[in-house]
């Protein structure tokens, strides 16, 4: 008997030690999953504050941007069609386009402005904007648009055009400038000059995110800010409108920095932050 009862204390051990290894594993375990407990959030900081203004991320959202890489890869077999004259603004009548310059070793300007404007379209992207191209090929089979085209891609409903260009000047001088339309004295369509404050400002912002960037301004122009009045690309434009000579492409370590990828982003992304600089500075959309 007492064997028995012994055997029956032991189950009971048993059964109250079980009951408690439950408890301990379901307590461990969490809930079920019936439960319909939020689980806890990761503490991880998220990268762009949810209380923040939600434009401060996008600064570009609701803009539009037109992107001008100058020339096109094959101007120079399409000589009757570049060398037609158009309307530039102000009475003017200029070439269609040109084949632009080259480097030395033979890299036309042409693929320079355009590689650059696919990196500065990919970036204005990511700041919210939505973008247009003038031509959207690097092709020797192509040729133009013509200046004329270009500067009417300046639309109303945009906000901006950019022109991207690389200048053939002395081999000795290095360094980029922007340019900005002068007043026209002329007869014909152009734009307005209402327009003219607006984009000096574009293009001394352009300026000054280029410097911030590294970039030395071209000795041969001062201060590294330009006016021209013959330009059909900045006279047609509607909005504010700047032309960027990102560098010499006659001089070598311009040269290397504009065929290089690095370099090529470099000047994207500085733009692009001139772009934005010149948008913040409480500029409505058009």
């Amino acid at each position: 008997m007492q064997s028995v009862g012994r055997h029956r204390w032991i189950a009971l051990a048993a059964v109250v030690v079980a009951v408690v290894l439950v408890v301990v594993v379901v307590q461990r375990v969490g809930p079920t999953s019936d439960d319909t407990t939020t689980p806890p959030v990761p503490s991880v900081s998220p990268s762009v504050d949810p209380s923040a203004d939600p434009t401060a991320a996008l600064p570009l959202a609701g803009r539009v941007v037109v992107v001008d890489p100058g020339h096109q890869l094959g101007n120079g077999r399409q000589s009757r069609l570049v060398n037609q004259l158009v309307d530039a603004g102000g009475g003017l009548r200029k070439p269609c386009n040109s084949t632009g310059t080259a480097s030395d070793d033979g890299l036309p300007e042409a693929t320079v402005n355009f590689a650059v404007a696919q990196r500065l379209v990919a970036r204005l992207e990511q700041l919210g904007a939505t973008v247009e191209l003038t031509r959207t090929t690097n092709s020797a089979e192509e040729s133009g648009p013509c200046v004329d085209a270009r500067g009417r891609a300046g639309r109303p409903g945009a906000d901006l055009l950019v022109s991207l260009h690389a200048d053939g000047a002395a081999a000795s001088d290095r360094g980029f400038h922007v340019i900005a339309p002068g007043p026209l004295t002329g007869d014909g369509p152009s734009r307005t000059d209402v327009l003219l404050p607006e984009a000096a400002a574009l293009a001394s912002t352009l300026r000054d995110e280029l410097l911030a960037a590294g970039f030395p301004t071209a000795p041969y122009v001062e201060g590294g800010l330009d006016e021209r009045s013959d330009l059909g690309t900045l006279n047609l434009s509607q909005v504010p409108a700047a032309m960027v000579e990102m560098g010499n492409l006659r001089n070598a370590d311009d040269a290397a920095l504009l065929g290089s990828e690095e370099g090529q982003q470099a000047y994207a992304d500085a733009i692009a932050s001139g772009v934005v600089a010149w948008v913040g500075a409480d500029r409505p959309s058009r």
